[in-house]
């Protein structure tokens, strides 16, 4: 084994320092990782979800934990003199008392499993699907995809998948991109001739206060859970399932 000197060990880690470093969000990462992958295209698809509305109901063996816990407490509480008690009971109720009512936790999207909607599946997390020509379809037929976009010119992947939802819902003023790398990404392989190989990148973006977006550009879509979404991919099933982490 060759031992070297402390000063040259400095000197090796100083020229590697100074070597100019790559970034994938940088403007000419994309091209050169358009040449690696097949005829060059690169797809960026947005994962858009609308988060939950109200909190989802409690498991039963958590609910069951949460009831153990509070009777077990209520063994060692301190236990204080009626009259300090009765004083709370015994404040005035004037007219800034309300009564209130919970708003219901199933709407009327929900009965009538109208996918169109946002307010449906209130406890649980949203996404949009689009019905229409997309990128590497068979036979180039309508098929369910998310938003997305072929790379052309922008200057990251980033842009690019904000290009495709903007055209989708006419622009960008409620939604949120959830940081500037994707969130998986996938090499789709094509036995239809008329279309190479391509690599396909995932952003997120989240529905930023609104309940209703005028989404065009598409013959159809859907706000689907993820239950719901699987089931519109069954031979890619299994990777969106790990792509979506999803904990109620």
């Amino acid at each position: 084994m060759l031992s070297r000197s402390p000063a040259t060990a400095s000197l090796l880690l100083r020229s590697l320092l100074r070597q100019p470093r790559g970034f994938s969000s940088s403007a000419a990462a994309a091209p050169a990782a358009a040449k690696e992958g097949g005829d060059g295209k690169l797809v960026a698809s947005v994962l858009f979800e609308r988060l939950p509305v109200v909190i989802p109901k409690i498991h039963p063996v958590v609910y069951a934990f949460q009831e153990f816990s509070f009777r077990w407490r209520e063994q060692y509480r301190r236990k204080y003199p009626d009259e300090v008690l009765g004083k709370a009971d015994a404040r005035g109720k004037g007219d800034y008392h309300i009564d209130y009512v919970p708003a219901p936790r199933i709407t009327e999207a929900d009965k009538t499993n109208d996918r169109k909607s946002l307010q449906r599946a209130l406890d649980n997390k949203l996404y949009l699907l689009l019905y229409g020509n997309a990128y590497g379809a068979p036979d180039g037929k309508p098929v369910w995809h998310f938003p997305e976009k072929v790379y052309e010119n922008e200057e990251t992947m980033r842009l690019c998948a904000e290009s495709a939802l903007k055209s989708v819902l006419g622009g960008l003023d409620n939604t949120y991109f959830v940081g500037n790398a994707p969130m998986a990404h996938m090499a789709v392989e094509q036995t239809d001739s008329s279309v190479s190989s391509f690599k396909r990148f995932f952003f997120k973006s989240q529905v930023v206060g609104t309940a209703k977006y005028h989404i065009g550009k598409c013959k159809d879509y859907a706000w689907v859970t993820k239950d719901e979404l699987l089931g519109y991919f069954p031979e890619n099933k299994d990777f969106f399932n790990k792509m979506i982490i999803h904990i109620r």
